[in-house]
Parts: C-alpha cells; structure tokens; sequence
C-alpha cells in the first residue's frame, strides 16, 4: 500500500488537485475522482476522507457524490474582505500619516491576535517600527488588541486571555486579567486606548477599533510613535484626531 506520508509536499499537491478538480467538474464519487486524478481507488480515499474530515468537502447523503463545501466561500469572503478594507482606507490612513506625521497601522482581529493589512511609515521620523504587513501581534498588550477587546463582551475576553501565551515582551506588559479588564474600563468609557510600551519597548500607540460591513468591530488602526514624540499632550492632540477620523471613516463607508 502506497505510504503518503514519505512525502508531505506530494500529498499537499494532491489534496490540491482534488480540490480543484471538484471545483472545476463538480459533484463526484471515489470511481470517477480516481480515474481523471490518475490515482489509485485507495489513494484517493484517503484525500477525500482528510478533505471530508477538515471541513472542506462534504458527501451527498443520497448520490455519494463528493463535492466542495461553503468553508471555500468563507475563506474567499475573509480575504476579499481583508484586501478591500485595507486598498479601501489606504488613502486615508495616508493622510493621517501626513496630518500627525506618524506611523498609522490598520490591523484585523484573528482570534487571540490581530494581523497587520496595512501600514503607512511616517514621513517626518527616521525612526521605523519593527511592525510589518502580514505579522501578528497579542491582543492583550497592544493598543489595537485593547481597541477591539473592549468591543466584546467580558466573558469572551477571559476566553481570549485564558487562550492567549501571557509574555513579558517589556517591563511594562500587562500580566493579569484584573489589570487588562482596568484597561479595558478606560478604553469603553473614552472611546479610544494606548499601548503604553507594552509590546514594543519606547514605542507608544493611540488606537481605535472599526467595524467591518456586517456591522462587527473585527477592525483597529493605531497611531504609533517614539515615546520622546507621545508625551501626554501629545497624546491630547492625538486622540481628538483618531476619534473624528474614525466618526468620518464611519459616515463615509457606512459602517
């Protein structure tokens, strides 16, 4: 019997072909997925039942015909959701780059972390943060995490800290549950949170959370700056910009 294990980049390129041939032809059974595949009946088995068992194909109860399930539509619509909002707004977190001279994030939540779609660099500071599009960083200790926490309800806000790797990235990271819930307080009742050089030591944030089209704050965008440049006026000036940019982001996308 063929052992598919002794290579995992030919399984990969198999599961794929199977995914794209229901894709392309439609509804089939073991028989037919067999002979156009070019596979062995046995082979083929085995990749519908892994499919079958992640979610990503289901079988027909009464024709026993294999074909794509909707977990296909749901990832499409996450990244076309994603790419949009962020080619959407890019124009302007640009201009409020520009307007404070910052570095703007725009991030989206994905379970106990929110990834970065997108970031304008300032254009005054030869200063460039560490972030970059496409990684990842802990909601518990940042000012976009906080931003989108104080969205939820407090029972899944324990769910998300009991599921998180608590970490002292600085001196100054939150560690327990009280004090993130302290923070959180803050946030709900002014509308707006920082990240105090939790995360990255001598960078300090300003951020706020945003909703997506169904209405769902999934969203964040910071303003990020050396802590020489974010004292407490600073601050001030800065959350009366983050707060009307996101009333105006608002009205103008409906969301």
């Amino acid at each position: 019997m063929e052992d598919m294990s002794k290579n995992p980049i030919q399984v990969a390129e198999r599961l794929f072909r199977v995914i794209e041939l229901l894709a392309e032809a439609g509804p089939m059974g073991i028989m037919e997925l067999s002979s156009l595949l070019g596979f062995h009946k046995s082979t083929t088995h085995r990749l519908v039942t892994s499919l079958q068992y992640m979610g990503y194909i289901r079988q027909d109860e009464e024709t026993l015909k294999y074909t794509l399930s909707l977990k296909f539509l749901e990832i499409g619509s996450k990244i076309l959701e994603q790419t949009n909002m962020a080619s959407l707004i890019h124009p302007s977190l640009k201009r409020l780059s520009e307007q404070t001279g910052e570095t703007i994030h725009l991030v989206r939540r994905e379970g106990t972390e929110a990834v970065y779609i997108d970031k304008v660099e300032s254009s005054v500071s030869s200063i460039r943060m560490v972030s970059r599009v496409g990684s990842r960083i802990p909601l518990y200790c940042s000012g976009v995490g906080k931003a989108l926490l104080a969205e939820l309800e407090d029972r899944e806000i324990r769910s998300i800290w009991e599921n998180s790797e608590i970490r002292k990235l600085t001196p100054h990271t939150i560690l327990t549950f009280g004090e993130l819930m302290e923070r959180i307080g803050e946030v709900r009742r002014r509308g707006y949170a920082l990240d105090d050089e939790e995360n990255e030591e001598g960078v300090r944030c300003i951020a706020v959370s945003l909703k997506d089209y169904h209405k769902e704050p999934v969203y964040a965008l910071s303003i990020s700056a050396p802590v020489g440049r974010m004292t407490g006026d600073r601050v001030t000036e800065l959350k009366e910009k983050v707060l009307r940019f996101k009333g105006e982001l608002t009205k103008t996308l409906g969301l």
